[in-house]
């Protein structure tokens, strides 16, 4: 039903069955890992009204560190966590969500699914920076682009000493006039990556 890949890694399917409606995944060589996707298989929808929830647990000799991340369901079958930021120590809940468990094993973490109403899924918030942002990698893109579109144009800048009679028939853009508008346009998009839409 579930499967999941430590990115730079190939997938993993076997998991071990807790309960009717809980699996976790042991996920050894815990150290380095950033990145972890969840999906479902395909072989079986969750029923309707129910969801799963996931978690990630920490290897540590302090005991076992629970972090919620998310949810997948029938209509979102998969998702990709960021987990590289996580602590141990820090996590939601000492206590185990998947019941009485062996003690953890030094470098194995362990991601678990526990099938949930939806309900109760959507009152639950997932742990801090763990989510992969896409409006990052938007702003990302956009400064980018503006750097290339600024780089370029700067490019053919001619001073008044250059401008010959052959540029006459051509209109130029004051190189001041190009710097201002990049500059408002990284302040804009800094405060509402949004401001766009508008």
């Amino acid at each position: 039903m579930f499967g999941l890949i430590v990115v730079g890694r190939l997938v993993q399917t076997e998991f071990q069955q807790v309960s009717d409606h809980q699996v976790v995944f042991p996920i050894e060589n815990a150290a380095g890992i950033n990145h972890i996707m969840v999906f479902m298989t395909g072989q079986t929808p969750f029923p309707d009204g129910m969801g799963g929830a996931v978690y990630f647990c920490l290897p540590s000799a302090e005991g076992e560190s629970w972090f919620f991340l998310g949810q997948i369901t029938n209509n979102k079958p998969s998702v990709l966590f960021k987990v590289a930021n996580l602590r141990t120590g820090s996590g939601d809940d000492k206590s185990s969500p998947f019941g009485v468990m062996p003690a953890s094993q030094p470098n194995v973490a362990k991601m678990g699914i526990s099938m949930e109403p939806l309900a109760q899924l959507a009152q639950m918030t997932p742990a801090a920076n763990t989510s992969i942002s896409k409006l990052d990698t938007f702003v990302e893109f956009s400064t980018k682009t503006l750097e290339n579109f600024f780089n370029y144009a700067s490019s053919f800048a001619l001073t008044p000493s250059q401008m010959q009679p052959a540029h006459a028939t051509q209109t130029f853009v004051p190189m001041n006039t190009l710097q201002n508008w990049f500059q408002i346009f990284q302040r804009r998009l800094q405060a509402n990556p949004y401001f766009w839409r508008n």
